[in-house]
């Protein structure tokens, strides 16, 4: 059995430094806004290279949280790749605002020139989502947000410790959000997430917003909710931070090692633009057969990943949108033929050229029951 994603074993490689952190916790008993959470906070904004870093309850919250710090709201527009997960639009969609999608490049990450096409007078924001571990391109939407008075927000929720151009990934936009679901290459315990900006006023608006408004003790000057990053998750984050760099190599390596094994196949490989640091969150390959090779790995015992496949624009629920199938063409063929193979910093070689093997395997039989 080689899983998609093992999280035990990254438990199990730093059980004593992790059972500290979360006894520490305990024992101190400030499980809401203790040392740990500023102390995370902190460390977090340093790794990312921005100014500031807000902890929030998850990555959702926090573009939630960010969106409503620009004051996004009824009559704007914000720009989003059809290409991604639900939750880079929904709170758009909470604050009224409309979201306009546009097609994925052919790496699946947001067509900048479709952006250009996009922008117009109500634009209030473009969301550049940092998918698959792989920066979007950046210095571009950054001259055309520039030109036309529009934020750019990084949604970097697959991306820690990628680097754009020898920049961090969460240092560029007006703001970035980032997730610690348990599976991303830094993960909480729990649902957790993170808002990095060089704005101190979105900081401090964001840090309002997280808890339920409250400027100090039972002093509230603006309506919000409870999204607050868990003291005993933050715990387990800073210990976790410290290991993410060498983790991050180890998932390069394994996407070193599943290109060559698979290099002289007809499966269509990730690639990484020029000046990027990949953090490969995941290794999707395209694959016109993909739901008969997902068939075929499940059953040697791989589990695999689709993402994602039902785009946005033919959500029941987006429908109101106005988008219809053969929208959004390449977005439209990621969701029939991408898979996304196994991947963790714990992952060995062997267990990758296992599943290669298991591709290669399908492959051949595939073509010899064709002749």
């Amino acid at each position: 059995m080689i899983p998609f994603v093992d999280l035990r074993l990254q438990y199990q490689a730093h059980q004593e430094e992790l059972e500290a952190a979360l006894l520490g916790v305990v024992t101190d008993g400030a499980f809401i806004l203790g040392s740990a959470v500023g102390q995370f906070e902190d460390e977090f904004a340093a790794y990312c290279e921005a100014g500031h870093c807000v902890g929030v309850a998850s990555g959702t919250a926090a573009l939630a949280l960010g969106f409503t710090a620009l004051e996004i709201g009824p009559g704007d527009e914000v720009i989003a790749p059809a290409n991604t997960f639900f939750a880079t639009v929904v709170p758009l969609l909470q604050l009224g605002a409309r979201v306009v999608l546009v097609d994925c490049d052919e790496r699946g990450l947001i067509d900048v020139d479709a952006v250009g096409e996009a922008i117009g007078e109500r634009t209030k924001a473009v969301v550049a989502v940092h998918l698959y571990g792989h920066p979007a391109d950046l210095e571009p939407l950054l001259h055309l947000c520039d030109a036309h008075n529009v934020a750019l927000v990084e949604d970097a929720c697959q991306a820690h410790g990628a680097r754009y151009r020898g920049r961090r990934a969460g240092s560029f936009g007006a703001f970035a959000a980032f997730s610690f679901y348990p599976s991303k290459n830094l993960g909480a315990y729990g649902d957790g997430g993170a808002v990095t900006t060089n704005d101190p006023e979105l900081a401090r608006r964001v840090r309002l917003l997280r808890n339920l408004g409250e400027e100090t003790k039972y002093h509230h000057v603006v309506v919000a909710g409870n999204e607050r990053l868990d003291t005993l998750h933050a715990a387990v984050l800073r210990v976790k931070l410290r290991h993410l760099d060498e983790w991050n190599d180890d998932r390069r390596r394994a996407a070193a090692h599943y290109a060559q094994a698979l290099a002289d196949t007809s499966v269509e490989l990730p690639t990484t633009a020029v000046d990027i640091e990949h953090v490969w969150h995941l290794f999707p390959i395209l694959y016109p057969q993909r739901d008969e090779l997902r068939g075929a790995l499940s059953e040697r015992g791989i589990g695999v990943g689709i993402h994602y496949p039902l785009p946005l624009h033919l959500q029941p629920s987006l429908s109101h949108l106005g988008y219809g199938e053969g929208s959004f063409p390449n977005t439209e063929r990621r969701a029939r033929e991408q898979l996304s193979l196994p991947m963790f910093a714990e992952i060995t070689t062997e267990q990758v050229e296992q599943v290669a093997d298991a591709v290669r395997e399908y492959l051949g039989a595939r073509a010899a029951s064709t002749i």
